[in-house]
């Protein structure tokens, strides 16, 4: 056991460093979702689109994931790039865990979406976003999770393909029906029934409405156990279908 943690942490440090040392990447991964924050929060301030809170409390959540989902599933671009200058096969060949190669990365990436989240939810309250701390603290755990889930899928697809240009057209074609049936910029509930009752096959739209819930302090409700148990069902799955895919491409 010991030996496996200091094997993720040595794969966590390497790439932690490697981020630290390009600031462009850890900034303007948060560009998207800020963009979105200053030009299209301001339009829904007055529409009521919660009977519990603020507009705020409803676009800042799905804003939040929507970091997430677009920063996570792209993260299979860097492990491509490794194996087009060997790096990846020389990892091959150490004894370090195939798992701790997989955890190493995903941490690393909670790491920094969490760190672009953080500076989202202070750009927010300085626009008006108003939610409970405890609130503000479980969404950050929805990103970290989400992001290890959607980072982990990422990985196991880009040790399939051979090329940037075959992994960029898939992930595109499963992230934006995501964004779209899972009411990340506005609730589900206000389009027609048939769109609301499709959405509820994405996993995403629970950890969605699990957030909002926590933004307005509702820590015990319906949507919050669903989300909860949507995020560890992900995670799982995902987390299982990635180590597989190292341990194979390892043999």
């Amino acid at each position: 056991m010991s030996s496996f943690l200091s094997d993720t942490a040595l794969i966590f440090g390497r790439y932690a460093r490697q981020t630290l040392r390009s600031r462009l990447q850890m900034l303007f991964g948060v560009l998207m979702p800020l963009l979105y924050l200053l030009f299209f929060g301001p339009l829904l301030t007055d529409l009521p689109l919660s009977s519990t809170g603020s507009s705020w409390q409803v676009l800042v959540p799905g804003l939040l994931l929507q970091l997430g989902l677009f920063g996570a599933s792209f993260c299979g671009f860097g492990i491509i790039l490794e194996k087009q200058y060997g790096v990846v096969e020389r990892m091959r060949v150490t004894p370090v865990s195939r798992l701790a190669l997989l955890l190493g990365r995903v941490l690393r990436d909670a790491a920094l979406f969490v760190f672009q989240a953080v500076l989202l939810v202070l750009a927010a309250l300085v626009m008006g976003l108003r939610a409970p701390l405890p609130g503000i603290l479980i969404g950050f755990a929805f990103v970290a999770v989400l992001t290890v889930a959607l980072a982990s899928l990422s990985y196991a697809l880009a040790l399939k393909v051979h090329t940037p240009q075959e992994f960029g057209p898939v992930i595109n074609s499963l992230t934006m029906p995501s964004m779209l049936l899972s009411g990340l910029m506005l609730p589900m509930t206000l389009g027609p029934k048939w769109l609301d009752v499709l959405s509820h096959f994405m996993p995403l739209r629970y950890l969605v409405d699990a957030v909002r819930a926590a933004f307005v302090g509702s820590y015990a409700s319906s949507a919050m156990l669903h989300g909860v148990l949507a995020a560890l069902v992900l995670v799982t799955v995902s987390m299982t279908l990635c180590t597989r895919a190292f341990r194979r491409s390892a043999a």
